[in-house]
């Protein structure tokens, strides 16, 4: 689903080039769940926002479903992105203006694959069946990112990034989102790279590996 060979990527600084990742190699199979930990700055970000196809590589590739997505112009990765990724983020990132229900159809609308059942499914196994109506102001931290995951699934892309999905939650709150989140990924069948800085959270995913000062320890 997802390989990565010797990627590299750095940020133009005031004292010049500063490296960010140093040759990194991952995979990750169809139907697998991947944990990518690490302290702060040592380039799981960086490494999530390049597979989304949101920043450029310097060297090496990362290819899914073998699309290389450096080799795709900025509408390629965007059509990317819509058709065959899910992704989600410490914030939540929904639409104000529209209602929960239609922030849950919104990914799907874009790829063309609502499923009426299967959203109906994802929205009552997520708690928000009576909150189709509400406005995303009027949720909890917790409701609005189950309503973030919800619309990332509603879609079924084929790999789903998620850059610390549960860093914004409480830690009984953040659990049962990954529980839930975990559950539909298992049943939709689709490839979870998940980045983390917490052991306990990664423990939960099949495999995890560790990026150290850019590079895979």
């Amino acid at each position: 689903m997802l390989v990565a060979k010797s990627v590299e990527k750095s940020f133009q600084t005031s004292n010049g080039p500063l490296p960010v990742l140093r040759g990194v190699d991952l995979s990750l199979k169809s139907g697998e769940t991947l944990a990518l930990t690490g302290e702060s700055g040592s380039g799981k970000s960086t490494f999530l926002h390049l597979a989304a196809g949101l920043d450029t590589i310097d060297a090496g590739t990362i290819t899914i479903s073998g699309t290389d997505v450096g080799t795709l112009s900025d509408a390629g990765r965007a059509e990317l992105r819509r058709s065959r990724l899910g992704l989600v983020f410490q914030q939540f990132n929904l639409i104000p203006s529209l209602s929960v229900a239609d922030n849950l159809a919104f990914q799907a609308r874009l790829a063309g694959r609502l499923d009426p059942a299967w959203q109906v499914e994802i929205t009552e196994r997520l708690g928000l069946a009576d909150l189709g109506a509400r406005w995303p102001e009027q949720l909890s931290g917790g409701q609005q990112q189950r309503v973030a995951v919800g619309r990332t699934l509603a879609a079924r892309p084929d790999l789903i990034l998620a850059d610390e999905p549960t860093g914004n939650l409480d830690e009984a709150t953040g659990d049962q989102v990954l529980d839930l989140m975990l559950s539909l990924v298992a049943q939709s069948g689709a490839a979870l790279l998940m980045v983390t800085h917490s052991d306990r959270l990664a423990a939960r995913l099949d495999r995890r590996v560790h990026l150290r000062l850019g590079q895979l320890a």
